[in-house]
């Protein structure tokens, strides 16, 4: 009788051991051995062990699926009173579809480890520890996410391991102490002082948040934010000024140059929109026992042949008239800054609830629970696409409870409040198309493909080519035709489930409802991978150098927008930022959502084996290779740069969104 000699071993992450009784099968083309249990004394499984056992094939005839070795474990009824199965081939199964997975029992259990993830049925013994993945309504007009109450059976790629749990709140509690003891989070008056606002800076300051606290109020750096800081996919290039924003040429001549004009600048593509339409109408509430204020302004800028981007009129309304006048760079100090300053806070809410939590945070989540559920572990994308929804569920469940709930912090830092801010996330979803995912489509859509100094453009490029050249060698090596594509019914599943779950079945979108061709799969492939990596780290990484000085971003403004020329002092500029509670409160927010614990795994590095075959292994080697060059290249640019910008250097990209 024929015998294998098979090694079980336990992942390392804490608390991924058992004490439960576990047994393995060895199956082949035509029969399986019996069961086996491999438990000895003691505790076998214990959190990064390796058990060795020998297991008689008993009536087994014929090979070995495809020469790989096929292992179920199932854990039997006992001290915790559930049992579960799962597979593996060899140790770990070659990337199958189901085309490719001919033997019954192997399609069998392809299609129970779905149902058990979709909760289609579970036995009574398995509900209490079997994840399933369900969708679960957030907020009417909203992608639909994850039943929260499902993330304390998360596994370990999806749940918090002990460090990063300890380092995201040991992180966030000394700080928040430190204002309390100070009395800061408790303060409600204005602040008397600009310089007084330094007062809360972290302690771990960065030449970006230096810089930003000495020359916020320049315009040339007002325009630089565009390009470089921490929303840079907002501006168009503006071929005709729009009738709602009436600026003439005599307005803004003087801030053009010698022998130009506004019309000139306009055909020599020179003149640039920052348009916050999708603020507009949103009620505000009350902070602090004061009425809050908001507006949705216009911001005209001129990119010059001195190669800054500078602001030349600003709209504090989507409708022109008598009560809102254009602001220029000529009138006082005071109305020109606080102009400037209400744009800021425009962007505020167009960075975070659109660019950060919409387009990456949530939308990211959504690629992942309908991954989860529609393809199995041994499917070659849910290995291609698993190191890139590590944590994702767990930190937006986190962001949900802590931070997107009555009475959390970001209730009590936000003029719009939550319903606002919910309100701003509709209208973006309901105008979010598949082409505005696609990178390259998005720089040339908004005629921004050749601007100069545009390094969040060249680094994301850069990034996205190597990623695609990444995914194009994997996705051909398992679809070797268009046919393998068309013909896979899980592919299309979760392509499906993507379009109706988080597109909530919107056409206007843009995105596929299935997928026909090899180059639509790598395209598709590559905007969710690019988005769960790349895209949050720009968006994400420079937060707290970009916000730790609060006027450059307020989330609150207490006065209304202006409605006259030559009344604002710095009296009534200070009166009109956050009072000190609001922007300590903001300040923790955005300290909690900017600093990334520990246990990183930065873009291109996957210690977790999900492919076995040489080829895959191959690519993500020369995917590594390629990132590394590109930081290199980052780091030789910067060193010339009076701000570096480094938010793409792939050593700081995250695989995934973890923070």
């Amino acid at each position: 009788m024929a015998a294998y000699k098979v090694k079980v071993a336990t992942g390392t992450d804490l608390l991924s051991g058992t004490m439960d009784s576990i047994s393995l099968t060895i199956v082949g083309t035509r029969g399986q051995s019996h069961k086996q249990l491999l438990n000895h004394f003691g505790r076998d499984f214990a959190t990064g062990a390796v058990s060795r056992c020998t297991c008689p094939t008993g009536s087994l005839t014929g090979q070995l699926s495809d020469g790989w070795d096929v292992l179920l474990l199932q854990r039997h009824p006992g001290r915790q009173g559930w049992a579960q199965t799962l597979s593996l081939l060899c140790g770990l199964p070659a990337g199958k579809t189901a085309a490719e997975d001919t033997l019954p029992i192997l399609l069998e259990h392809r299609q129970e480890e779905i149902r058990a993830k979709q909760d289609f049925y579970q036995p009574a013994q398995l509900r209490p520890c079997t994840p399933s993945y369900r969708w679960n309504g957030y907020i009417p007009g909203f992608p639909i996410l994850i039943n929260i109450k499902a993330t304390k059976f998360l596994n370990s790629n999806l749940r918090f391991s002990f460090i990063k749990t300890a380092s995201f709140f040991f992180r966030l509690g000394p700080m928040a102490l430190g204002f309390k003891l100070r009395g800061l989070v408790d303060c409600k008056q204005s602040w008397k002082r600009l310089k007084d606002i330094k007062k809360i800076f972290p302690a771990n300051k960065s030449i970006i948040s230096e810089y930003v606290a000495e020359h916020w109020a320049e315009d040339s750096f007002f325009g630089y934010q565009y390009l470089n800081g921490i929303n840079p996919g907002l501006l168009r290039r503006c071929t005709r000024i729009p009738d709602k924003f009436p600026v003439t040429d005599d307005m803004v001549a003087p801030f053009l140059g010698e022998g130009t004009c506004l019309q000139a600048e306009l055909e020599k593509g020179n003149i640039f929109l920052a348009d916050y339409r999708i603020l507009e109408g949103i009620p505000t509430i009350e902070l602090n026992g004061r009425k809050q204020h908001h507006c949705a302004p216009l911001c005209l800028l001129h990119f010059g042949p001195e190669g800054n981007m500078m602001p030349i009129a600003i709209q504090l309304s989507q409708t022109p008239g008598p009560d809102c006048p254009i602001f220029l760079p000529s009138d006082s100090e005071w109305d020109w800054l606080l102009a400037k300053t209400w744009v800021r806070y425009a962007e505020f809410y167009c960075h975070e609830a659109i660019s950060h939590l919409l387009e990456t945070h949530l939308i990211a989540e959504a690629f992942c629970l309908a991954m989860m559920r529609q393809l199995p572990m041994c499917h070659p994308l849910y290995k291609l696409l698993v190191p890139h929804t590590r944590y994702t569920i767990q930190i937006n469940s986190i962001g949900r409870a802590l931070l997107l709930n009555e009475g959390g912090l970001s209730a009590r830092g936000m003029s719009l409040g939550l319903e606002g801010f919910a309100e701003v996330m509709v209208r973006a979803l309901s105008e979010t198309t598949y082409d505005s995912l696609y990178l390259p489509n998005d720089f040339v859509e908004r005629g921004v493909q050749d601007l100069p100094g545009y390094y969040y453009r060249d680094d994301s490029l850069a990034v996205w080519d190597a990623l695609e050249r990444y995914v194009t060698e994997i996705i051909t090596y398992y679809y070797p035709c268009d046919a393998a594509v068309e013909g896979d019914p899980e592919l299309q599943s979760w392509v499906q489930e993507i379009f109706k779950e988080c597109l909530l079945g919107r056409e206007s979108s843009g995105f596929p409802r299935r997928l026909r061709t090899v180059p639509e799969l790598i395209r598709y492939v590559t905007v969710v991978i690019y988005t769960c990596s790349a895209k949050h780290a720009a968006v994400n990484t420079g937060q707290l150098e970009y916000t730790a000085w609060m006027p450059n971003f307020p989330s609150s403004m207490r006065n209304p927008p202006m409605q006259a020329k030559g009344l604002t002092t710095l009296e009534t500029f200070m009166d009109t930022l956050p009072d000190v509670k609001t922007t300590c409160v903001t300040l923790l927010v955005l300290w909690t959502l900017s600093r990334e614990p520990d246990d990183k795994r930065p873009l291109g590095h996957f210690p977790d084996i999900h492919f076995v075959e040489e080829a895959p292994r191959r690519s993500m080697e020369s995917l590594r290779r390629r990132l590394a060059q590109i930081s290199h290249n980052i780091r030789q640019r910067n060193k010339c740069l009076p701000i570096p910008y480094y938010y793409l250097d792939p050593v700081l990209i995250e695989n995934s969104i973890s923070i």
